[in-house]
């Protein structure tokens, strides 16, 4: 049976599988995933566009995290397995972009999306993921130093803040993938190679 509850954590991953990097940057006559690394990101949409074409993919990427999630803890009453379903659409939403099925279940690495997701449950959190995004940015050039950073402080944030048990859950498997996602530029940045943008 299709439970109201089951039915939001299918149409998260519908919406986070939809690569708005690939889609925009095609409009510009370029096959993304050709380009620097390969991945359908804002991140290499900046490197092959600039950052003019990167802000609205970032934008697009992280409000399909967030719509979902919000649209959860509106329609889904305020019971315990209400909040097992939200952290399920949680996770949902990151697992749909980074193994999106309109590109044979290879996506980006989840990072918009996943602050999406905390913005939605844990406002607070998903803010200070977003600042120290920023600022580590704006210090190091290195966006996947930044992603790393951002997304292990709103995961912390989460934890701390009054958030509810399965959601708190939720968004350590979302770190951790973002985390696992990022190995190879893991890699990297120990051997002081990683790339600026």
């Amino acid at each position: 049976m299709l439970t109201p509850g089951l039915l939001l954590v299918a149409l998260a991953f519908v919406s986070g599988a939809v690569p708005y990097g690939l889609l925009l940057s095609r409009a510009r006559g370029v096959d993304i995933r050709q380009v620097g690394s390969g991945n359908i990101g804002a991140t290499n949409v900046a490197r092959a566009l600039g950052k003019r074409w990167a802000v609205p993919v970032l934008l697009l990427d992280l409000l399909k995290g967030f719509a979902p999630a919000v649209i959860a803890r509106l329609l889904l009453p305020r019971t315990p397995s209400a909040d097992l379903w939200i952290a399920g659409v949680m996770v949902a939403a990151v697992l749909g972009h980074m193994f999106t099925p309109f590109l044979r279940f290879r996506g980006g690495k989840g990072v918009a999306t996943g602050f999406g997701v905390f913005l939605a449950i844990a406002p607070l959190a998903g803010a200070a993921g977003l600042v120290l995004y920023v600022g580590t940015y704006a210090a190091f050039r290195i966006s996947s130093l930044g992603s790393l950073a951002g997304t292990l402080s709103a995961l912390l944030a989460t934890v701390l803040l009054p958030t509810p048990r399965p959601q708190c859950f939720a968004g350590a498997i979302i770190g951790l993938l973002i985390v696992a996602k990022h190995r190879a530029n893991i890699a990297r940045l120990l051997r002081g190679e990683e790339g600026k943008v």
